[in-house]
């Protein structure tokens, strides 16, 4: 079992902003090796805090997570850093997750280095290349301008996700990769990601959109106010929602996307 998450209760305390706040409550999924899942819902319903307790940042009040086998209350740091190299992690917010003072290459470059050493760098440099040019920005100019300098929303969110993939990671946390990108952007980025699904990489990858959600895998769950309301097939809560909150989703959609953009498309594994 690649991931298996029980009962998972995650609580933030109140602070001068904000009243105390139940992320997820007894929230359950469980992932075997080479399998996929759409996680969909709004803003604020627990997503980004179930990618961060998945990846070892955030504890839980009660519940478990086990990651390759390993419990995560039970883990060392040392251990923690380990099973993350396991994974890669798109972050929602490109801005903040990108080291600023790096080129787009050093940027994609680094996790390579920090795990392979400074010897496997032209092998580390050679990959990096393949996946910003695989994502449409391998231009040479791009590749040596400042992370923080001169790059869109978009081009920062595609160098994130090379900088994700880079290790090759059996496990890949997405969270809104494609936000910022446009239609057929977007659809490029879902292709690639299905490339490395096809050869057995796992895959978590967090939506709002249910037509995203269908493109990126088969199989799906939608949250609402950090609980699971309805998990299957994503081709079903499109066909036939059956909780409020997900035909409530279904009910928003532009009928013409439905149709023209994503008819026929079938997710990933």
């Amino acid at each position: 079992m690649l991931l298996d998450i029980r009962k998972l209760t995650i609580d933030f305390p109140p602070s001068r902003k904000r009243k105390a706040v139940r992320a997820l409550k007894e929230f359950s999924l469980r992932l075997e090796a080479g399998e996929s899942v759409s996680i969909v819902g709004e803003s604020g319903c627990g997503k980004t805090t179930l990618i961060r307790c998945i990846s070892g940042h955030v504890t839980p009040v009660s519940g478990s997570v086990s990651l390759f086998g390993a419990d995560l209350s039970e883990a060392s740091n040392q251990e923690l850093v380990a099973l993350r190299r396991r994974c890669g992690v798109v972050s929602q917010d490109p801005y903040g997750s990108l080291p600023p003072t790096l080129t787009v290459l050093e940027a994609v470059m680094e996790p390579w280095l920090l795990v392979r050493g400074r010897e496997a760098r032209q092998a580390g440099e050679h990959k990096a290349r393949e996946l910003l040019d695989e994502l449409g920005i391998g231009r040479e100019e791009i590749l040596s301008s400042k992370v923080r300098l001169s790059l869109s929303g978009g081009q920062r969110q595609r160098v994130a996700i090379a900088r994700a993939l880079v290790l090759g990671p059996e496990l890949l946390l997405c969270d809104e990769p494609t936000s910022m990108q446009d239609a057929s952007t977007r659809g490029d980025i879902l292709r690639i990601l299905q490339r490395r699904q096809e050869t057995g990489m796992s895959m978590i990858f967090v939506t709002h959109d249910l037509f995203l959600a269908r493109k990126a895998a088969s199989r799906g769950l939608v949250l609402y106010r950090g609980e699971a309301v309805e998990e299957g097939l994503c081709r079903d809560f499109l066909a036939s929602p059956q909780h409020p909150y997900t035909k409530a989703l279904v009910a928003a959609l532009p009928k013409l996307s439905s149709s023209a953009t994503y008819a026929g498309e079938s997710g990933g594994r």
